[in-house]
């Protein structure tokens, strides 16, 4: 696998690397020996599938806060989405970036992000699936989100919002939001 730092610390582009022939490919989407000898966190507690109907979906921004450490591996499995790591970590040197990745069942990349970085994601087609690998199990109280667009962040999705839930578009404004800090 090829592994590309982005933005935002910590936060990694992965890309398979593929063994083809005349019946397709064969490629390992994730090694634990690997992951750890590039500084990425190779636990996996949970594994969770996300099925957007429409394109311009926007869902996130989400992350968990300490003690409830949770670092993300997100792979479009089918569709396309852009997908975004914000950096809400107050000590993080790239603090207030982001970086945007474009993850697709074509490109079979996947985006590593993590602990206490804020995700989010926006579909680029119809019928979009992600899957998620994660390091910890997901703790209801333990979340805490950001608006899709808050002026802070800058984010240009690259679509008009479409569908959003509830939820997803009334969290709090940034300026309004006390910043849990990540361990250093």
């Amino acid at each position: 696998m090829k592994y590309t730092p982005t933005d935002v610390a910590g936060a990694t582009i992965v890309d398979i690397e593929p063994n083809r022939d005349h019946r397709g490919f064969f490629a390992r989407a994730f090694c634990a020996a690997e992951f750890a000898a590039h500084g990425l966190i190779p636990e996996v507690a949970q594994t969770s599938v996300c099925f957007n109907h429409t394109r311009g979906t926007v869902r996130g921004l989400h992350r968990q806060v300490p003690p409830h450490a949770e670092a993300k591996l997100v792979r479009c499995i089918r569709g396309a989405i852009v997908d975004v790591a914000v950096d809400v970590r107050p000590d993080s040197p790239t603090y207030g970036m982001h970086a945007m990745v474009e993850l697709s069942a074509d490109n079979h990349r996947a985006l590593f992000l993590p602990p206490y970085v804020a995700h989010g994601f926006q579909t680029l087609t119809d019928d979009t699936e992600i899957f998620y690998q994660v390091s910890g199990s997901y703790v209801p109280a333990g979340e805490q989100s950001f608006r899709w667009n808050e002026p802070e962040f800058g984010i240009a999705w690259p679509l008009p919002v479409t569908v959003i839930s509830e939820k997803d578009a009334s969290w709090p404004l940034l300026a309004a939001t006390s910043t849990t800090k990540a361990p250093s």
